[in-house]
């Protein structure tokens, strides 16, 4: 195994078991972690940038297929003003608009406590996100 495979390894450790604190987590055979916190699916991925720079990235699937309407687009980006903690993206398709929440950080060394709770704030926004946005595609 490559220094490289063994940093990315160990930080997917750490973070699985970070979040096992809270959550369900499954790892893939590409080794990512998928989980889910309130009905929004979430995978972790890890990749070493440079040496002593191992990244820790966490993808939320916030919404999918809501109705392309002007309304709810303006909703998801007054939220990305305010959010701390990820990148929102809105994408369109034949089905209507997509969101997901990204958040990339450098995670090496950190210890389970924080990295755990660095994880939960994100996913917990783009949990907060979903409430909010469906709540608005249907008019409530």
């Amino acid at each position: 195994m490559t220094t490289e495979a063994a940093d990315t390894a160990a930080l997917l450790t750490a973070a699985r078991e970070a979040l096992e604190r809270y959550l369900e987590v499954h790892v893939d055979d590409d080794g990512a972690l998928t989980f889910s916190h309130a009905d929004v699916p979430c995978v972790i991925q890890a990749t070493r940038l440079a040496e002593g720079l191992t990244v820790l990235s966490l993808t939320c699937v916030v919404a999918w297929d809501l109705p392309d309407d002007p309304a709810i687009a303006a909703s998801a980006a007054e939220r990305a003003g305010q959010g701390l903690f990820g990148t929102l993206g809105v994408v369109r398709s034949e089905k209507g608009i997509d969101i997901t929440l990204r958040y990339a950080f450098p995670a090496e060394g950190m210890e389970p406590s924080p990295l755990g709770t660095l994880l939960m704030l994100v996913v917990s926004t783009a949990s907060q996100l979903r409430s909010d946005l469906l709540g608005s595609a249907t008019g409530d």
